[in-house]
């Protein structure tokens, strides 16, 4: 989904069976990018788009992806919309669902203490090899070499979305134009997917997006830097000099 994974399996486990685990892992995505990728055309996601495949004939992934869409379009204002830019894209939930999902079967299969990252959606649990909490860097939006915020914790979901890379491409749905006003948004809280999807959601909200944010109950926290250059965050977000 034009994006690198990685995984930091911290148990201490034998060789092989963390082997097994990772490789697991790593099929999982595999199989997610077979299925979601907007970049391939033989994707399960470009065939529903194109009128090929039959809803009822796509697999329950795919269906129970679009319903939690829906939901979430309908929790966001509208501003979460997998066709937002006109075609069917639900990468905005499909990345941190994945790591989610990844992460859930990491821990049912004994690993507790691990890190996966989806291109910068992170979700940690337990601690670190060496037996501390787990360190995510927000990056810097205009200095790549360098972070904003440190952020500590033993379980969190983390998705930030940012048009420092890519420009100021998230659609306003209601505009249909691209979003202006946040630089970069990220999103701690209990579930990746859901946290990727607000996020995403913030940033074609443009500065409203602020206000929204600061609505969410707890424990969703987050953090936001403006087009202006301004750093505005939760009062209660882990964050770590």
């Amino acid at each position: 989904m034009g994006t690198a994974i990685s995984l930091d399996l911290a148990d201490d486990l034998p060789a092989a069976t963390l082997h097994e685990l990772a490789e697991r892992t790593f099929d999982w995505m595999r199989e997610v990018d077979a299925r979601f990728s907007t970049y391939r055309d033989d994707s399960e996601v470009c065939r529903l788009g194109r009128g090929e495949l039959p809803l009822a004939e796509a697999s329950g992934d795919l269906r129970a992806v679009l319903e939690r869409c829906a939901d979430l379009w309908t929790s966001t204002d509208g501003f979460f919309d997998a066709y937002a830019t006109g075609r069917l894209d639900p990468s905005g939930y499909v990345k941190g669902w994945a790591a989610q999902v990844a992460s859930d079967r990491l821990a049912a299969a004994g690993a507790p203490n691990h890190c996966v990252n989806a291109g910068g959606d992170v979700r940690v649990r337990g601690r670190t090899a060496a037996g501390e909490p787990w360190r995510i860097g927000v990056r810097h939006p205009w200095d790549p070499s360098a972070t904003c915020l440190v952020l500590t914790g033993t379980d969190l979901a983390v998705a930030t979305s940012g048009v420092y890379e890519r420009g100021h491409h998230v659609v306003d749905p209601r505009r249909g134009a691209p979003a202006t006003g946040l630089r970069s948004v990220t999103v701690v809280g209990p579930d990746l997917g859901e946290a990727d999807a607000y996020a995403t959601a913030a940033v074609a909200m443009g500065e409203p997006g602020i206000t929204w944010l600061d609505r969410l109950p707890a424990p969703w926290q987050h953090a936001v830097v403006t087009d202006d250059a301004r750093l505005l965050h939760s009062r209660t977000l882990p964050t770590t000099p």
